[in-house]
């Protein structure tokens, strides 16, 4: 029997009650699948004999008549798990893609001369950031900019100026949930100034794009697995604000993709398919992809509490 492991965060700054990554773990338990949980110090490579990595087995329980968790325990012992290809290993860390997040895909990468399936692939991940990879591969795009020359970025914002753009957004390339986000006016120097600050706080290259006012009505999550549409939802700011984000407050419905935005993401998937990427989120604003969310999707409670019904067994039956 295949034995599963999530490597995944510590439990501290996760969101036990609503995190896709637990909830995918304990409905794998429920299935009867053998289930683990990994930590990243216990992450390890070895090549003079095969690795053990030492695993936590847990218990827990849904809220009754819903799909948030009530309670989550881990063990208080681990063991040692042989690493073979009867195992499946799921990267399930947040960004930010930093050089220690780095190092891990590395790891990861080299345990495969072992045997085991890892989702999503660790070279899948590696080879494409999750904003650029829209920006360059959507056939809809937005007006991006990304990189830290400020005279090459008065030059985009000229040109945005030219086309009418009033404001713009600024954020960082490698984070999550709406972190760094700044909206600004298009004042040339109001918003070089910002960049500076911005390409300090993140070392190095930020991402410019037109703010595009409709996210006010919503911005789309459309899960995939295996190029398979597992459910979408819109996400709505609150009153007064341009992050939709549900972690900052934004709130959030059922939604059918229109069949020309649900081509392109089928699409996009079969690109990242060829690099083991399975599992994918799209966020979608003005029916054009914003960004390809390929290492660890989320809002999956949220999902499937829409949709009335429990998307991590779809995903689950799918592995």
């Amino acid at each position: 029997m295949t034995s599963h492991i999530l490597l995944i965060d510590p439990l501290e700054k996760l969101n036990i009650k609503k995190d896709s990554s637990l909830f995918l773990a304990l409905t794998l338990k429920e299935m009867g699948q053998k289930v683990f949980l990994l930590f990243p110090p216990s992450l390890y490579f070895q090549n003079s004999k095969t690795p053990q990595l030492e695993v936590y087995d847990f218990e827990g329980r849904f809220i009754p008549d819903s799909f948030y968790i009530s309670e989550f325990m881990l063990s208080k012992n681990t063991q040692r798990l042989k690493l073979d290809n009867n195992i499946t290993l799921h990267m399930r860390l947040d960004p930010p893609f930093d050089l220690k997040y780095l190092r891990t895909l590395w790891t990861l990468q080299a345990l495969k001369m072992y045997g085991l399936n890892i989702i999503n692939d660790s070279m899948g991940i590696l080879a494409n950031n999750e904003k650029l990879f829209a920006y360059s591969n959507a056939i809809k795009k937005f007006p991006s900019f990304l990189g830290e020359s400020v005279e090459m970025l008065r030059e985009f914002l000229f040109e945005q100026k030219q086309l009418g753009v009033k404001d713009v957004i600024l954020k960082p390339v490698d984070l999550f949930q709406g972190v760094g986000v700044q909206k600004s006016p298009l004042d040339m120097d109001l918003v070089i100034n910002i960049f500076i600050d911005m390409k300090k706080k993140y070392h190095g290259a930020v991402v410019v794009q037109p703010f595009a006012k409709n996210v006010e009505k919503g911005e789309i999550r459309a899960t995939f697995f295996d190029n398979k549409e597992i459910g979408s939802i819109l996400k709505i700011p609150p009153p007064g604000s341009h992050l939709a984000n549900i972690a900052q407050g934004a709130t959030f419905s059922k939604i059918n993709l229109k069949p020309e935005v649900l081509l392109e993401c089928q699409r996009i998937n079969q690109k990242l398919a060829d690099l083991g990427i399975r599992w994918t989120a799209f966020d979608i604003l003005d029916d054009t992809l914003s960004e390809v969310n390929i290492t660890c999707p989320g809002l999956l409670v949220e999902t499937s509490i829409a949709h009335n019904q429990n998307l991590a067994l779809t995903i689950a039956k799918l592995i």
